[in-house]
Parts: C-alpha cells; structure tokens; sequence
C-alpha cells in the first residue's frame, strides 16, 4: 500500500479453525504476488511424533522459493533479521506461538509485551507479512485453568494483530471470508 511517497508494510492476519485451510491460504496470497522473495516464520518445534508429522506436511506444501525461518519464541527477532531479504513473510502459527511463550512467561504483562512488539516490527517492516492464527475462542469454554489462560491469550494477540492488519480473512471450511 502506498501512502505519499512510502511503501507501508501490509499486514494480512487470517484466523479459522483447526483444518480449515489457513496455511493453504497464506502460502496462495504470497504466491499470487509474483516476484516476491517470500519467507516463512516457523512457530512449531517437533516436540512429538503427530508434530513432526504436521511440520513435514507444511513443508511439503510449502513452494521451494520460500525460505524458511524455523524460530518458536523470538518471532519479532526473526522477522528483524528478514530485513532486506524478503519482500512478504508468513507467520504460522501465533497459535502455537503463544503456546510456546506460555511456557516461558507466567504473567500477563510479559505477554502482551511480546505481543505488542511482533506487531510494531511487522508495522515497521520493509516487507508484508501474512499471520496465520486459530480462532479458539468459539466453542466451549474450557474445563481447566491453563487452556482458559491459553485462550484468553490468543484472543488477546489476535485482536491486536488484528487491528493493526490491513486485511483479516476468517476461514470457514476452506473458503476466505473477508472480515476487513
């Protein structure tokens, strides 16, 4: 997007359930801009056999012009390091983002310091970035203190991402519902 004579960075966040075609759609709307050098930040780490299993499918899914950034907690750093070396990045996942950060901080603020410096480096990047997140806060509420604290924080970064992107799909059985 252009404003005046600068290129300002545009931030595309799509949310959805679980198997309803998020990364599939981020890696299409970086793909349909030709002549992109693109990047993916990796959020998950094969902790586990089922992981592992996900990974290697994204992987295989995922266009070999991208680079990818393997990086579960410093996501901001990652991007500050893709500085002049890709022109639109993916996120993917904050989900499991924030899961990961739950294992390091305990207390809110620390959080949402976290979070409020991924969206000023992707406000401030040379490049678009695409976020990849889960809508988790539509079903049920959970039955231990740990998944509500889980929920209530994911909620919280998507609604920030949020209202600083430029664009927000909600994916509903594989189909992009445009939300702004």
């Amino acid at each position: 997007m252009r404003v005046g004579l600068c290129l300002v960075p545009r931030v595309s966040l799509i949310t959805g359930g679980v198997r309803s075609g998020k990364s599939a759609y981020a890696v299409k709307l970086a793909a349909e801009r030709p002549g992109m050098r693109r990047a993916y930040v990796a959020t998950g780490e094969a902790s586990d056999e089922e992981m592992a299993a996900r990974i290697a499918r994204h992987k295989a899914e995922r266009p070999p012009d991208f680079v990818t950034v393997e990086e579960p907690v410093n996501v901001a750093s990652a991007l500050d390091a893709l500085n002049g070396r890709a022109d639109i990045v993916i996120i993917d996942s904050l989900t499991v983002w924030v899961a990961n950060l739950m294992r390091i901080y305990s207390g809110e603020d620390a959080f949402c310091h976290e979070a409020r410096t991924l969206v000023q480096v992707m406000e401030q990047a040379p490049f678009d970035s695409i976020v990849v997140t889960d809508e988790v806060g539509s079903g049920i509420v959970p039955d231990n203190a740990v998944a509500r604290h889980f929920r209530d924080l994911l909620g919280l970064a998507n609604q920030r991402i949020a209202r600083s992107a430029t664009e927000v799909f909600l994916m509903v059985a594989g189909l992009p519902l445009r939300v702004k």
